[in-house]
């Protein structure tokens, strides 16, 4: 049923893998979440969540970077003038001041998949209230995506009984990842697995879930898996509906509607398509001067 869609949306469903680990810990937790193309200029479309932590990403790096610093100086300090009882209580007092505690996320690195073939930093525009985020991908000269979303027009009603699938990255397989206990840092590697297997799920739309005096999202019969949050919610002809949202340990397998999607783009004046018999929209570019979220770190 849903065979030729899910190739075809394949095509701008792209995954975001993370590497992260915690303070005092040398192990490694990779994870997974998806986003997807809206049109040929690098602009997609994911839930806050993944946003957040593709944003703060850099950060988490530059402060555990100058804790190593700090650290490397108290240690020095203290061979110098023989001070090892003073030693530990430097370090604590040094923890408390970057906040770091045993499950504190010290180290996360992000890669994108697939997506361009150059990368130098990451806009994004958060949603007021919806869970829905445009990500800007910079500095690249080639997508390494085909094709884009085409939502469905807002015409056309969504009915309960309708059966949707939805396209994600929810098993974060990727191996191409190590941890230099030398450097005291987390890497991505060319050895390894790079990839993970995408994963549909299809479900029958149970009910709407309103918000603002207007239908916000879709619930399905069937819940979604996390890493597939940000991924399109579409038909047996990739006609994009919705996008996954909430996924958690319990899912109710709730989506954002595709017309929230689509309000929110017309307001950052980002180009989409849909399938519509009227002339694909076509806004001019969203003003980047403005956002309230950029990341310029190591993004890959």
């Amino acid at each position: 049923m849903f065979e030729d869609a899910i190739e075809k949306v394949g095509n701008f469903t792209r995954p975001v893998f993370s590497i992260m680990r915690t303070y005092g810990s040398a192990k490694i937790l990779p994870s997974s979440s998806t986003l997807f193309f809206v049109n040929e200029e690098g602009f997609a479309v994911t839930t806050k969540g993944t946003a957040k932590m593709i944003m703060d990403a850099s950060a988490i790096e530059e402060k555990y970077l100058k804790f190593k610093e700090a650290k490397k100086q108290l240690l020095q300090q203290a061979e110098a003038e023989a001070a090892d009882t003073a030693l530990e209580e430097l370090l604590k007092s040094l923890e408390k001041e970057y906040e770091y505690e045993e499950n504190t996320i010290t180290q996360m690195k992000i890669r994108f998949v697939d997506c361009v073939d150059a990368l130098s930093g990451i806009q994004c525009r958060f949603h007021p209230k919806a869970d829905v985020a445009i990500l800007k991908l910079d500095g690249f000269n080639q997508i390494n995506y085909s094709g884009y979303a085409t939502f469905a027009a807002e015409e056309q009603e969504i009915r309960q009984g309708k059966f949707l699938c939805r396209l994600g990255f929810p098993f974060p397989e990727f191996t191409n990842y190590m941890y230099d206990a030398q450097r005291d840092e987390i890497a991505w590697t060319n050895e390894g697995n790079r990839t993970s297997p995408r994963f549909p799920s299809e479900g029958m739309v149970t009910r709407f879930i309103g918000a603002d005096n207007q239908i916000a999202g879709i619930e399905m019969s069937t819940p979604g898996f996390t890493g597939q949050n940000g991924g399109p919610l579409f038909d047996a002809k990739g006609i994009v509906y919705g996008m996954q949202s909430s996924t958690g340990s319990l899912s109710f397998g709730h989506c954002v509607h595709a017309d929230v999607i689509k309000q929110f783009l017309e307001k950052e004046e980002v180009q989409y398509y849909t399938d519509s018999n009227q002339p694909s929209i076509k806004l001019e570019p969203l003003d980047l001067s403005y956002i309230i979220a950029k990341n310029t770190g190591k993004l890959q």
